[in-house]
């Protein structure tokens, strides 16, 4: 019996070594009609690697005798193969040229998601993006003059408008805004700071690591929750390079704390002949209570207390592209414009297109909150956002068939990336709960994953054992309902 089996297990690798044999080379599969075909689209060399993948991923599991089933369903002799192997190698080609960056519908409850690409952009900007993307345009041309021009032209004169600054200067984002700040005034000397304004921004970047890389000496002033304006004065001296203050606005203290006013620590600063600069991080152009949201530091009110340099983002709050601008006494941003560093922070025609779309809307507030993407999620009433779940939730419990349920519950929402931490939006969401209640994690897992699996994916979170999504960010319903009903 033993001579048998050994017997048997001979025949059986004998089999697949002679399969292993007789499988289409790649050249073979290239040349059929079906993939030759396909060249213009997927390019030889991308049908090459995905052939070269799917003969590797074939052998392995006739190997390992993990594809019996596969191997039973083709009808020998193994040439009957290439049929198969040809389906592939489309499917693989298919999916390394599809594009990895794709839109995905965001309920996970933050509005301004660094994760899911910050602030969405409005129309207006879009269209300029557009208009400027596959063209020759004039960046760094005067036209009236025929000469070389000044690729911020395009938005300087706008920033000034809405910020009452002298001047401004625009770079990818607001970290390297800082860097550039410090690189250019502060340079191997002293940056006063309070300790409690040394704060950690997304991705495990400190404040004090962006000074160091800016070869500057970091300054503590005070302690954690309560700095005085004496802290300031007393830390002034002939290596004092300028005085600056980061706003929390992705924590804050509460209690036994105490922090200096701008306006206080711009007086000391230019008693000295100092500059102060103001991080506001995320820094919004307006009043965002006009809005009925909580109120945030504006740049204008930096500036009006006496800041001479003011740092902020223009995907957050702002409402647009990714940059980091700074604004404020034009003798200070012209040196940070002749820093060498500047050039190698600069922002492209695309950015440039799109933050100044955005910011022309900010001259007409009437309509901003329609216009606006992000004001317009912000200010989003309940009400809407009800009506917009009930319209989702039969489309979303189809989708779950017996697997889960679904139902509607208040939640709330937070604006995100720094912005106003403490302060959450009352919004409605879908709630879906597993029916197993063993392995009910595992389940929730599944879940999530099978909806960041659809063409559009949705994105929620996982929480107290449901999976949760706060359709605040939801305008796209009828889309949203599309393709939950078609899977």
């Amino acid at each position: 019996m033993a001579e048998s089996f050994s017997s048997r297990k001979f025949d059986m690798a004998n089999s697949i070594e002679m399969q292993l044999r007789n499988l289409p080379s790649i050249d073979r599969i290239l040349r059929a009609r079906e993939l030759s075909s396909e060249v213009g689209r997927y390019g030889h060399e991308v049908l090459r690697e995905s052939a070269r993948g799917v003969l590797a991923d074939l052998r392995s599991s006739m190997r390992e005798g993990q594809n019996k089933n596969r191997l039973t369903a083709v009808a020998n002799p193994p040439s009957d193969y290439t049929g198969w192997i040809i389906k592939e190698v489309l499917k693989r080609a298919e999916a390394s040229s599809r594009a990895s960056l794709i839109p995905v519908f965001n309920l996970t409850g933050t509005v301004i998601h660094t994760n899911l690409g910050r602030a969405a952009l409005p129309d207006a900007a879009i269209d300029a993006v557009t208009a400027v993307a596959g063209r020759p345009v004039n960046l760094e041309y005067d036209l009236m003059a025929g000469g070389r021009g000044d690729r911020e032209s395009h938005v300087e004169k706008l920033i000034c408008q809405l910020t009452g600054a002298e001047a401004a200067t625009v770079v990818n984002n607001n970290a390297a805004a800082v860097v550039l700040v410090l690189t250019a005034l502060a340079v191997g000397r002293n940056v006063l700071i309070s300790r409690g304004e040394l704060v950690e921004i997304g991705g495990a970047f400190r404040i004090p690591e962006v000074m160091g890389s800016a070869g500057c000496r970091l300054k503590e002033l005070g302690a954690t929750n309560r700095t005085h304006l004496s802290d300031y004065a007393r830390a002034i001296d002939e290596e004092t390079a300028l005085l600056m203050k980061v706003h929390t606005s992705n924590y804050e203290i509460q209690g036994f704390a105490k922090a200096v006013p701008e306006t206080e620590i711009a007086t000391l600063a230019h008693q000295h002949k100092l500059p102060f600069v103001v991080d506001l991080g995320s820094g919004t152009l307006i009043d965002l209570s006009r809005y009925g949201l909580p109120r945030e530091p504006t740049v204008a009110d930096s500036l009006v207390q006496g800041a001479d340099l003011v740092t902020f983002s223009g995907d957050k709050l702002l409402g647009g592209p990714q940059a980091g601008i700074v604004a404020g006494r034009k003798e200070l941003i012209e040196r940070l414009k002749k820093c060498p560093l500047k050039r190698a922070l600069r922002v492209d025609k695309l950015t440039l297109a799109a933050l100044g779309a955005v910011l022309h809307l900010y001259n007409n507030p009437s309509t901003l909150a329609q216009k606006l993407p992000i004001l317009r999620d912000l200010t989003r009433p309940v009400e809407a956002i009800q009506a917009a779940a009930e319209e989702v939730l039969p489309a979303v419990a189809r989708y779950l068939g017996s697997d889960a349920t679904a139902s509607i519950a208040s939640c709330k929402s937070q604006i995100g990336s720094g912005a106003l931490p403490v302060d959450l939006l009352p919004s409605v969401a879908i709630e879906i709960r597993p029916v197993a209640v063993s392995g009910a994690d595992e389940q929730l897992q599944k879940l999530a994953v099978k909806f960041r699996s659809l063409p559009v994916p949705v994105v929620g979170r996982i929480h107290d054992g449901l999976l949760i999504f706060d359709l605040r960010c939801l305008q796209d319903t009828e889309g949203f309902c599309r393709q939950l009903l078609a899977g």
